[in-house]
């Protein structure tokens, strides 16, 4: 069996893989701290090249949004994420797992990303201690440009 670019011969993806992140694309990181997962950050970069900050002027592929329990307002910070994110899109939601501080209840999720447009289609395990949550542009919603 033959591995695709990011995969182990065992068939095993990598954390790049997983969140679809491919070579040449723009992705923006926003609400990074010191407790981000460096393993998954090393991961994209690996494979994607630096991380743009959320002052970027480029349109981006994908948005990495590390939010835990207590950094405000989960709806604002969604929509801010839309304005560089290119019409076909992702934006990741990383949250702790449970049982860790500052872990968001999956039903502000489900709350806050169809009230800014977005919708979740699937998760991912993106660590030790956190969840990703792949939301994308709902059908007739546009990016905000």
């Amino acid at each position: 069996m033959s591995a695709t670019a990011g995969q182990a011969a065992d068939g095993v993806r990598s954390l790049a893989d997983r969140f679809g992140i491919e070579p040449g694309m723009v992705v923006m990181e926003m609400g990074y701290d010191e407790d981000v997962d460096q393993d998954l950050r090393d991961a994209l970069t690996d494979r994607c090249g630096d991380l743009v900050d959320e002052d970027t002027d480029e349109v981006v592929d994908a948005v990495l949004v590390w939010y835990r329990d207590g950094d405000g307002d989960l709806f604002e910070l969604l929509v801010d994420a839309l304005g560089p994110l290119a019409d076909n899109g992702v934006v990741w939601l990383l949250t702790p797992k449970a049982g860790r501080d500052g872990h968001v209840e999956p039903s502000e999720v489900a709350e806050s990303a169809p009230t800014a447009g977005l919708q979740q289609t699937s998760t991912v395990n993106a660590g030790r201690d956190w969840s990703g949550a792949r939301l994308v542009l709902r059908r007739g919603t546009k990016a905000k440009k």
